[in-house]
């Protein structure tokens, strides 16, 4: 498919990152792009994916000074700094492991921090029909637009690294629950596209603010 629906969303994810510095973890982040997209922003990022392949890929296409630090690794096994990092970014990754792994990134934000998730969930209702319906003209339409595009972001015509695919199988109701609990305060609303958006803020005194 041409059209990268995590990347249609970038500019809206990065509404909630600092500016002026500050470090920032990409979790999931494949070959880069949003990453990287940090990293112009002046954050100081390091950037996690399990995937050997497209950790290599990502730093080939990062070799410029001052770029992220990509590691490769299992976020749900790591030991990640707690009150560290001022903008944590989880893109369509979160469906691959325990959601519970949000409580590792909440208590790896600094006071004032924030976790953004874009992130897939299972249709269930009525309503997940009904917006999977009205995104299928949308969809038809941007792969038109943005084909040829595409084809060309790998440079020369040569082929990008697809991420893993695997099929979300929690519902937007129960994202929403568990959000309560583990991120209190978090703002969650539904996307075009499939997606959802999870916005949690640090306050710095234990309770989170609705972004």
């Amino acid at each position: 498919m041409p059209f990268d629906h995590n990347d249609h969303y970038h500019r809206l994810l990065l509404r909630h990152a600092p500016r002026g510095g500050g470090a920032a973890l990409d979790v999931g982040c494949g070959t880069g792009r949003f990453a990287r997209r940090l990293a112009g922003l002046g954050l100081d990022v390091d950037a996690v994916d399990p995937s050997a392949r497209v950790i290599a890929e990502a730093r080939a296409r990062s070799a410029a000074a001052g770029g992220p630090r990509f590691v490769q690794g299992d976020i749900t096994g790591m030991e990640l700094p707690r009150g560290h990092y001022a903008f944590i970014s989880c893109l369509a990754s979160l469906h691959h492991m325990p959601f519970a792994t949000v409580a590792a990134l909440r208590d790896a934000l600094a006071p004032g921090g924030t976790l953004v998730v874009l992130g897939c969930y299972a249709e269930r209702t009525a309503a997940d029909r009904a917006w999977s319906l009205a995104a299928v003209p949308v969809n038809a339409v941007a792969r038109l637009a943005v084909g040829t595009a595409d084809r060309c972001r790998a440079g020369n015509g040569g082929r990008m690294t697809r991420p893993p695919v695997r099929q979300p199988d929690m519902a937007l109701a129960d994202i929403r629950r568990e959000a309560a609990v583990l991120l209190p305060g978090a703002g969650v609303r539904r996307l075009l596209f499939w997606r959802y958006l999870l916005v949690f803020r640090n306050s710095g005194c234990g309770r989170s603010i609705m972004h």
